[in-house]
């Protein structure tokens, strides 16, 4: 046990030496540079990028993003709890350039950068791609370090964590995704309530996550009967057109239960929060492309074998 806490102190002591050594290269610009990085590997980021692709781009890749991105998060929040592990600043206080209100290992800007980057490479032609993957992930993880957020090895590990979650999705994630389209709807929605249901228990005082997990991935479920719309068609103006209705809702349902419930939520149960991000969740897989059907934004798409084998025969 001494032996442990000797090796964590070294490492520690490490890491401040080298957040330090970070911070005595620090400039206005610089700093600003760092904090537009770290803010790229935030929720309110990802809030503006997963959509853009499964409304835009890509939806059974957005999707397949999207439900990365919320379990790697939930196990994320579930090490830090396990590792209760300090920030720099918290041993330091003049290396705090930010704030956090969780523990420091891993870091999940690294992890869930390191997931987006990966995850959506695939989206992007070669090398581009690559360069996405591997750049977008650094820069974020390095912005924590210079900020005094992070430890070098906390970011290590949220880019090893990160990077074994890609792994994983590219062995097993095109069968995952074919078992899950041809379960039936009621049995697709358990497991996704279940999921939701374990992602709670990892982290009980965050029930957000679960909840926005839950409407989406459920929500999506759904859509393919009541909202089959199609992201890849559709002109540049038609597409930006709908993505910004698409944001200008989303905000509107994420704003006005938090107005609503704000009492009820800050002393009530945590189902109050599941359910207020659950609905957002809804509302971004399958509210807003059942508006952008009704609005001529976008067109639909089969959502059947039948219909599907239908319109290649028409062809």
């Amino acid at each position: 046990m001494i032996a442990e806490a000797t090796t964590m102190s070294a490492i520690l002591s490490w890491g401040l030496d080298v957040v330090r050594g970070a911070q005595s290269h620090a400039s206005p610009t610089l700093t600003f540079a760092m904090k537009a990085f770290s803010l790229m590997g935030t929720e309110f980021c990802f809030l503006a990028i997963l959509p853009l692709v499964y409304w835009c781009i890509d939806k059974r890749r957005g999707l397949r993003i999207s439900v990365l991105v919320f379990l790697s998060t939930a196990i994320n929040l579930r090490l830090k709890l396990f590792f209760a592990q300090p920030r720099p600043y918290d041993l330091d206080p003049s290396l705090g350039m930010a704030k956090e209100h969780t523990y420091g290992l891993p870091s999940n800007h690294a992890m869930t950068s390191a997931v987006l980057g990966g995850s959506a490479a695939p989206l992007f032609r070669r090398p581009w791609g690559l360069v996405i993957a591997l750049a977008f992930p650094f820069f974020v993880g390095i912005s924590r370090i210079y900020l005094g957020v992070h430890f070098p090895t906390d970011v290590l590990a949220g880019w090893a964590l990160g990077a074994a979650v890609v792994g994983l999705d590219a062995l097993l994630g095109d069968r995952i995704e074919l078992l899950m389209s041809e379960l039936r709807e009621s049995l697709a929605m358990a497991i996704v309530a279940a999921v939701a249901l374990c992602m709670n228990v990892l982290s009980r005082n965050e029930t957000s996550l679960g909840g926005a997990f839950f409407g989406f991935a459920g929500a999506a479920i759904l859509a393919r009967n009541t909202a089959p719309f199609s992201a890849e068609k559709g002109g540049v103006w038609k597409k930006a057109l709908r993505y910004l209705v698409g944001m200008a809702t989303v905000a509107i349902v994420y704003a006005l239960p938090k107005l609503l419930l704000a009492e009820l939520e800050a002393g009530g149960p945590p189902l109050v929060r599941f359910l207020r991000y659950a609905l957002v969740g809804a509302w971004v897989a399958a509210g807003a492309p059942w508006l952008f059907l009704k609005l001529g934004l976008a067109e639909s798409e089969p959502h059947s074998a039948s219909e599907k084998e239908g319109s290649e025969i028409s062809k």
